[in-house]
């Protein structure tokens, strides 16, 4: 069984998209190019996923905009441009935990493709903290959803799903493919392999399980970095004394 894995970070890399001079500017934010994601779904009314500004769904594009419980039609957007499902090999009891439809019910899918081409959403913070301006790594591409990991939780999916996903994701037009899930044994890498041989890019995490995984030599892995600040907050203890610690959410959170 495959499962999933998981502001500022574009910015610590260099890829600071208010100047002009660096490399973001210069691709014009990643506009037009298509990411497929293959994750547990997507909520299309994430501000990340607004299509305010863009223009007509590429040419190119050959996929569909799936249906079902609850999602329609207007789900998908020139933000959100397809969206597909799969339910091969999984159980039932999976399948009854979730939506029936490219919707995702655990958000992680949602934070991975904000992550990969979230729009800019300025005045955003976490709680109060770390406000400013929030975006993926390509802010102008378009989405499209590829729901093969199910249930709530970290989510679960059978390869049965996620080669499913791919394949079709090769037939739509996707130029990109991002793939943050993982298993112990990599049975989908010969199916990146098809992608990556029609000239899409495919990018794995490299997860947490040691350094074998999604490391296919035709396949981008991706590892986690740190970043270059902290968040402190305030504690209370049960003499009423207070201390200072770092912590992922405000005091009054």
């Amino acid at each position: 069984m495959f499962t999933t894995r998981t502001t500022r970070s574009w910015d610590f890399l260099g890829l600071n998209h208010q100047m002009p001079s660096e490399l973001l500017h210069g691709s014009k934010y990643g506009e037009d190019i298509i990411i497929g994601v293959i994750d547990t779904g997507i909520g299309p009314e994430s501000r990340s996923l607004n299509d305010e500004g863009y223009g007509p769904v590429p040419a190119r594009w050959r996929g569909e905009c799936q249906v079902g419980e609850p999602w329609d039609i207007s789900n998908c957007s020139r933000k959100i441009i397809g969206a597909r499902f799969y339910t091969a090999g999984m159980d039932e009891e999976t399948l009854k935990s979730d939506y029936q439809s490219p919707r995702g019910v655990n958000g992680h899918g949602t934070h991975t493709a904000s992550t990969a081409a979230g729009s800019i959403v300025e005045a955003a913070s976490f709680h109060g903290l770390a406000a400013g301006a929030a975006r993926g790594g390509a802010p102008r591409a378009r989405i499209a959803v590829y729901k093969s990991l199910w249930g709530p939780g970290s989510g679960s999916g059978s390869s049965a799903t996620v080669l499913a996903a791919i394949d079709d994701a090769i037939h739509d037009g996707v130029g990109v493919l991002s793939l943050s899930i993982g298993a112990i044994l990599d049975t989908n890498s010969f199916g990146a392999l098809h992608a990556v041989q029609k000239g899409i890019t495919v990018v794995y995490s490299a997860g947490n399980d040691g350094p074998m995984p999604q490391t296919a030599p035709w396949v981008i892995t991706m590892a986690a970095s740190t970043i270059d600040r902290s968040f402190p907050t305030v504690i209370t203890l049960g003499n009423k004394q207070q201390i200072v610690v770092q912590n992922t959410r405000s005091s009054n959170g």
